[in-house]
Formats: structure tokens, C-alpha cells, sequence
């Protein structure tokens, strides 16, 4: 039972107390993809550890079966433990009781994380079958054109994927802006980043009250966003895409040589850290520094799980 707890205690830990820290070193998106990378490992860790300390759970129940009541009182009471207490026939049926919560609960989780997964990506393919079927494509581009009153450009995974660009983005972007716009959209399919949403959000919905998968799927999400930023701007350059973004966000034309102060406090808040970023690319320094701290932390997590785990498996 120690080796069960000790894996458990490792993954509340990670849980409870990781992800104020992951935020600090992801607010400003320095360093986009390690940041995903560094939630994304934060999870999985947890994940594992909780899956090793179910599997060290059942071994030792498997292992030592007529003596598991008492593996478990003198687990929790230690000496206090006695053989009044864990041959009594209501201590067996608390564990007994409590043995085939954890299993439900288990399975029940796991189909709820399977089946939220599962209408994702039906209700994302029929988006994109949809509107492959009512749009008009964009010559030279890939992308469809939705006739729709406000400026929004989008993709929908599937097979195949599309790009969604509405009537109205057409309206206030210049060509240039476009091309950085469907760069932007593109790396956002190349990067798979919707698998990763869709993945953080099952595990927010299987574990609501857990500080590590409530946070995660906003993080991961905005990170995505900044990547994809990064890729589009090695393309089209900082300005374009600034201007785009703006031009999106305010349903107004905005010249890439001008980036009125107006139309940014004009912007929502996501698409104004955003445009503060480009605008304001971190000096190598900083951007060294956050990349250190978040290989640490992932690091210092892999050789955490390791370490605990070889020591649990003696």
C-alpha cells in the first residue's frame, strides 16, 4: 500500500501545486511550443502517476488478499490498528464498499472523457463537411468563404481539414493580411493544436475539480494561438499580421504602416496580449531564461516520476 501512496501523493502534488508556476512561465509566450510541451508533460505525468499508483493498488490487493483489510488500516492508523478493528465484518464492507466506488468512478470517468472526445470530433467534421458544401472556395488559397455579417477566420479539422474565412474578413483585409491570416490558420492544423485542445478540455470535463486539467485547456489553448502567431509572422512579418489580427478584431481596414493605438484598445483582451507580443518581441535574454525555467520544470518532473517510481517498485 506505502508504494500506492507515495505514486498518489506525487501526483497531487504536481496537481495541486504546478500549475501557478506553469502560468507564470507561460503568461507572456515566451517560448510558445515548450510551454505546450511543459503543460502537456505536467499532465500526462499526473495521469501516469495516478495509473501506476491504481496499478500498485491492485497488486498489493491481488498479492495479499486475505490480509488486505489489514494492509489497509495499518496503512492509514499505523500501531492504532488493530485486529478488533480490521477483522471486524464493518471495516471489510467499508473497503469493500469503498473498492468498487473507486472502480466506478474510474470507468465512469474514463467514459465520459471518451464520449465528450467523441462528439468533438463528429460535431468538428460535420462543421467542416458543412461548410465545404455551403461556402465558395478562394481561388489560390484552400480556404472557403462563409457569408456572414461579422469578420472571423477559422479552421475545422477533418478529412479533409478546412479553412473558414467569412464574407465579412474579406471586406477589411488586404491580400497581404489574408496571406498571413491562412498561415496563421495553417499552422494551427499542422501543429494538430486542435487535438491538443480537445484532448485538455476531455481532461478538465473527467477531472473538474483538479487545478492542473481546470487550467490547462485556457493555457494550452492561448499558447496554440501564439504559435501560430509565431509561424505566421515568419511568413508574412509582424506588422501584416498585426494588422490583420486588428483589422479582424475591430471589423475595420487597418493599414499595416499605420497600427492605430485605437484600434488596439478597440481589440479584446486575448487579441491585445497577442498584438502587445508581436509587437513587442522579448530580448534573447528573457527568452532564454523562461526557456531554461520551463526545461527545468520538465526535467525536474520526469526525474520526480522516475525516481519515485524505482524507489516504489522495490
Amino acid at each position: 500500500m506505502t508504494p500506492a501512496l507515495l505514486v498518489f501523493c506525487y501526483a497531487l502534488a504536481v496537481a495541486w501545486f504546478l500549475p501557478p508556476l506553469l502560468t507564470r512561465l507561460t503568461r507572456y509566450g515566451i517560448g510558445p511550443r515548450l510551454g505546450l510541451t511543459a503543460w502537456v508533460t505536467a499532465m500526462g505525468s499526473v495521469l501516469a502517476s495516478a495509473a501506476l499508483a491504481l496499478q500498485f493498488l491492485i497488486r498489493a490487493a491481488v498479492a495479499g488478499w486475505p490480509r488486505l483489510s489489514e494492509v489497509v488500516c495499518r496503512s492509514v492508523a499505523g500501531g492504532a490498528c488493530t485486529p478488533v478493528v480490521y477483522r471486524s465484518a464493518l471495516f471489510e464492507a467499508a473497503l469493500g464498499a469503498a473498492a468498487v466506488t473507486a472502480a466506478l468512478t474510474a470507468a465512469a470517468l474514463a467514459w465520459s472523457y471518451g464520449r465528450r472526445t467523441q462528439r468533438a470530433r463528429r460535431r468538428t467534421r460535420a462543421h467542416a463537411a458543412a461548410a465545404r458544401i455551403t461556402g465558395r472556395q478562394l481561388p489560390g488559397t484552400g480556404a472557403v468563404v462563409l457569408d456572414a455579417p461579422r469578420p472571423a477566420a477559422y479552421c475545422v479539422p477533418g478529412r479533409p481539414a478546412a479553412i473558414v474565412v467569412t464574407s465579412a474578413a474579406l471586406a477589411v483585409l488586404d491580400a497581404a493580411q489574408l496571406g498571413a491570416v491562412l498561415a496563421h490558420e495553417r499552422a494551427h492544423l499542422a501543429g494538430r493544436h486542435h487535438a491538443l485542445i480537445t484532448l485538455t478540455r476531455g481532461f478538465a470535463a473527467a477531472f473538474p475539480s483538479v487545478p492542473l486539467f481546470t487550467r490547462g485547456p485556457a493555457q494550452v489553448a492561448r499558447l496554440a494561438e501564439m504559435r501560430a502567431d509565431d509561424a505566421a509572422a515568419r511568413r508574412s512579418g509582424r506588422r501584416t499580421l498585426v494588422a490583420a489580427l486588428l483589422a479582424i478584431g475591430t471589423g475595420t481596414a487597418v493599414p499595416a504602416v499605420s497600427l492605430p493605438a485605437t484600434a488596439l484598445a478597440a481589440t479584446g483582451g486575448a487579441v491585445t496580449a497577442r498584438v502587445q507580443r508581436l509587437l513587442e518581441p522579448p530580448h534573447r535574454g528573457r527568452l532564454t531564461g523562461y526557456a531554461a525555467a520551463l526545461a527545468a520544470v520538465m526535467l525536474l518532473l520526469v526525474v520526480a516520476a522516475g525516481l519515485i517510481t524505482a524507489y516504489a517498485a522495490r
